[in-house]
């Protein structure tokens, strides 16, 4: 399964990130054994820029040319310069999230011009939620939500498998009740 880790294909990648299959790419190091997103998010994403820019430029293009003649329609090819430049920023944006469970902590990390670490602690948490809208289920995805009593932590996990999202709800379930009896 590919991951959201640049150049790790497949359970075992040289960036230290693990796929949903439970592989690794650590090779004994200190750091958090990290998890990519699977890549039908990145196809999610990608199709909904391809039916949002190609018909709005069509739109512009008949618009234009009705109105104001055929070489003001040229104007047309600025939603599919937005179509060439965004199909590779998703990619991009797609391969910098990640999640890492730690002993007594979930780390999101997610970014990529503003690198943005998310590190919510197990007693915190409150709720797990997992959500799938329809465009989500038709991909096979779920989101997972994190809500701790501070709204600032809370965090999401998007584009996970189904099964990777109840797995994680679960356990993050099992652990946040376990580290919050002491509260």
């Amino acid at each position: 399964m590919e991951t959201g880790a640049t150049g790790a294909v497949g359970p075992m990648g040289p960036t230290g990130i693990k796929d949903q299959e439970g592989g690794t790419g650590e090779s004994g190091g200190a750091g958090p054994d990290w998890t990519g997103l699977p890549s039908g998010l990145l196809r999610l994403r990608r199709l909904l820029l391809v039916l949002w820019m190609v018909p709005i430029a069509v739109g512009v293009a008949v618009l234009l040319t009705i109105v104001a003649g055929a070489p003001w329609a040229a104007f047309a090819l600025l939603p599919l310069a937005v179509l060439a430049w965004g199909w590779p920023m998703l990619g991009r944006n797609w391969r910098s999230w990640r999640y890492a469970e730690r002993a007594d902590d979930l780390l999101i990390s997610r970014g990529v011009l503003w690198r943005e670490e998310t590190i919510v602690p197990y007693g915190r948490m409150q709720l797990v939620e997992v959500t799938s809208g329809p465009l989500e289920r038709k991909f096979g995805l779920a989101s997972l939500q994190l809500h701790t009593a501070a709204a600032a932590t809370d965090a999401t996990i998007p584009g996970l498998v189904p099964a990777e999202a109840e797995r994680l709800r679960d356990r993050l379930t099992e652990l946040g009740e376990a580290r919050s009896a002491g509260l």
